[in-house]
C-alpha cells in the first residue's frame, strides 16, 4: 500500500493513471502525485478549475496527470492535485467551504517536509487557491492562472450557476444547498482581490490569455496591482483563451517561476 493510502486506478488519456484516494470530510477525494518529496525542494499543490460543461466532471481527473508529472520533472519537485468534492468521483458537492477543506486536507497530506510549499490554481481554483494561502502560513507564494479577481457579478444569479454546476456534475444531491443565497455569498467571499493583498509579500504569479472570452484580463491585472510589495508578476498570454493550463507558454512561465523562487 502507498503511504499516501490505497491506489486505484483510473483510465485517462487512454493510459492507466495511478490515483490515491485518500479520506476527506465528505468522504473519498480522489489524489494524483507526481515525483519525490525531498527535503528543500518544492511542494506544489495544483487546484482545478470548476467544470463547466455539461458532465465535465466526472472527466477532470484526466487533465492534470500530464501536468502534475512534467512540473515534478522539470522543477526536481513533488507535485500533488486532489480531486476536489464532486469532481471525478470525489465524495460530496461543490461548496466554497466544501473545496477550501478538501484543499487543506490535500495539503496536510504532503506537505509533510520542510520544503517550500507553493498552491498553482487555475480557473476558479485560483481564488481558492489564494484563500487558503491567507489562512494557511505554511504557502510559501501562489500562481493564479485565468483567475478571477471578483466573483460577485458571477453569482448574481446563483440559480443559474447551480443550475451549470449540475449539469457539470459537480453538484450531483438532490436538495443541495439547503440556501442557494448562502452558498453564493460562500463563494463571492472568497474575495481573491482582498485574498492577494493580504499575502504579506509572498511571491505571486499571475498569468491570463489576451484573446480570453469567459473573464476579461483586466481581472488579472487587478490580482497583481493589488499585490503588495511588488511581489506579483504578471504574464498576459499573447493570444491565448482561458484553458491555459495545456498551453506550453504557460507552463514553461510556471516552471521557472517555481525555480526562481525556490
Amino acid at each position: 500500500m502507498s503511504a499516501f493510502g490505497p491506489l486505484i486506478l483510473d483510465y485517462c488519456s487512454d493510459m492507466a493513471v495511478a490515483f490515491q484516494e485518500i479520506d476527506g470530510p465528505a468522504g473519498v477525494i480522489k489524489l494524483y502525485t507526481a515525483g519525490s518529496a525531498k527535503p528543500g525542494r518544492p511542494i506544489v499543490v495544483l487546484c482545478h478549475e470548476l467544470p463547466r460543461v455539461a458532465a465535465a466532471a466526472s472527466e477532470l481527473d484526466g487533465a492534470y496527470p500530464d501536468l502534475c508529472e512534467r512540473l515534478a520533472a522539470e522543477c526536481d519537485c513533488f507535485v500533488a492535485v486532489g480531486m476536489l468534492r464532486g469532481t471525478a468521483n470525489s465524495s460530496g458537492d461543490f461548496s466554497a467551504p466544501g473545496w477550501l477543506a478538501d484543499l487543506r486536507v490535500v495539503i496536510d497530506h504532503v506537505a509533510t517536509l520542510a520544503a517550500p510549499l507553493w498552491l498553482v490554481g487555475f480557473g476558479l481554483g485560483g481564488a481558492f487557491a489564494l484563500r487558503e494561502a491567507v489562512d494557511d502560513e505554511r504557502v510559501s507564494g501562489v500562481a493564479s492562472i485565468a483567475g478571477p479577481a471578483d466573483l460577485t457579478e458571477w453569482l448574481a444569479d446563483p440559480s443559474s450557476v447551480l443550475q451549470r454546476c449540475r449539469k457539470s456534475g459537480v453538484i450531483k444531491t438532490n436538495g443541495f444547498p439547503s440556501d442557494e443565497r448562502e452558498w453564493a455569498a460562500q463563494v463571492v467571499g472568497l474575495a481573491p482581490l482582498k485574498a492577494a493583498e493580504e499575502l504579506d509579500g509572498r511571491p505571486l504569479l499571475v498569468m491570463h490569455g489576451s484573446e480570453d472570452a469567459e473573464l476579461a484580463v483586466g481581472a488579472a491585472r487587478a490580482l497583481a496591482a493589488s499585490a503588495t510589495s511588488g511581489s506579483a508578476e504578471l504574464r498576459i498570454v499573447p493570444g491565448a483563451g482561458h484553458w491555459l493550463r495545456a498551453d506550453p507558454r504557460v507552463v514553461a512561465s510556471l516552471i521557472g517561476w517555481i525555480e526562481r523562487h525556490s
